[in-house]
C-alpha cells in the first residue's frame, strides 16, 4: 500500500540447502558422474553453493572438496559447518582479499592439476564457456517458476518489473531469463555498493569496471588502471566478486538491463523494514 504497487518475493530461499544453488548442482552433479569423474571441487562465497555442492556428493557418494576464502569460512560459520557434515574437506583461501574471488582462482588450480578424476561444480554464471550458459539453463527454472505462478495469481505471466541482485549473478541470471526476450518487462540489476561506489570498497561491477579477462571469461571487470584485479567489497559474502558473469555484462551494454547499485546500509535498513512489513 505504501508504494501502491505489488511486490512478490521469489523465496529461493525455501529451496533445499538453502537457496537456488541447488538448482545448478543437482544438473553438474549428474553430468559429472556421466563423465565418469569421482572428485568433485567447487568454490563458495557465503557458502551456499558450497553447501549445495556438498549435499549432491553426498547423494552421489562422491568426494567432495570446496574452496573458501579464510575471511568467509569465518563470518559464515554455520554452513562451513554443514558443509562438514555433509562430509566435504573445506579448504581455506589465504591469498587476495581472502574471498570468493580467492576461492575461484584456488579452486582453479586444482582444476588444471587434476584433470582425469576432477569436475568443477562452478556455482555462478562465471567462468569458461559453456559453465556460464550450463548455469543460466540450470537456474533458468526461477524464471519458469516466475511465470507459472503470476499466470496463478494475476492471470498474467509477466511482471513489469524483475529485480534480482547480481554479483556473479547466477541467481539474477536465473530469474531474467524466461524474460530477455518480453520487451515489456523491466529488468532491474541490483549490485552491491559496499560503502559507497567511490569509496574504495565496492563491489558495483557497472559502474566501476571495463572490459577484461576473469576466470575464464571477457566481461565486465573492476580493474586498476594497468589491468590487475581490484579487490571488491560487500557485506555480503556472495556479491564481493569483482567480475559479473558475462550475460549480465552483455545485458549492460546492449542496455537491455538497468544496473544500480545499492550499499550496505542500504541493504540492510531496506531488510530490516521488509522483514517487519
Amino acid at each position: 500500500k505504501e508504494y501502491n504497487t505489488k511486490i512478490y518475493l521469489k523465496r529461493e530461499d525455501l529451496c533445499h540447502t538453502g537457496a537456488h544453488k541447488v538448482n545448478n548442482t543437482i544438473g553438474q552433479i549428474l553430468l559429472a558422474k556421466r563423465l565418469g569423474k569421482t572428485r568433485i571441487i567447487a568454490e563458495t562465497g557465503a557458502g551456499q553453493h558450497g553447501v549445495a555442492t556438498a549435499t549432491v556428493c553426498a547423494l552421489m557418494g562422491l568426494q567432495c572438496i570446496v574452496y573458501m576464502g579464510e575471511i568467509d569460512i569465518k563470518r559464515q560459520a554455520p554452513n562451513v559447518a554443514r558443509m562438514k557434515m555433509l562430509g566435504a574437506e573445506v579448504r581455506p583461501a589465504t591469498s587476495g582479499s581472502k574471498t570468493l574471488k580467492d576461492a575461484t582462482n584456488e579452486a582453479i588450480r586444482d582444476w588444471i592439476n587434476n584433470p582425469t578424476n576432477t569436475y568443477y561444480i562452478i556455482g555462478s554464471v562465471v567462468g569458461p564457456h559453456p559453465y556460464p550458459d550450463m548455469v543460466a539453463r540450470f537456474q533458468s527454472v526461477i524464471s519458469q517458476e516466475i511465470k507459472t505462478q503470476l499466470l496463478e495469481k494475476e492471470g498474467q505471466e509477466n511482471p513489469d518489473y524483475i529485480i534480482a541482485c547480481v554479483g556473479g549473478g547466477s541467481n539474477a541470471a536465473g530469474a531474467f531469463y524466461h524474460f530477455l526476450d518480453e520487451k515489456e518487462v523491466n529488468i532491474i540489476a541490483v549490485e552491491a555498493a559496499g560503502k559507497g561506489i567511490y569509496s574504495g570498497e565496492s563491489a558495483a561491477t557497472s559502474a566501476l569496471g571495463k572490459i577484461g579477462i576473469i576466470h575464464g571469461s571477457k566481461t565486465l571487470l573492476m580493474q586498476s588502471p594497468d589491468g590487475q584485479i581490484t579487490e571488491p567489497y560487500s557485506i555480503s559474502a556472495g556479491l564481493d566478486y569483482p567480475g559479473v558473469g558475462p550475460m549480465h555484462a552483455h545485458l549492460f551494454e546492449t542496455k537491455r538491463a538497468q544496473f544500480i547499485s545499492i550499499t550496505d546500509d542500504q541493504a540492510m535498513n531496506w531488510g530490516i523494514k521488509m522483514s517487519q512489513t
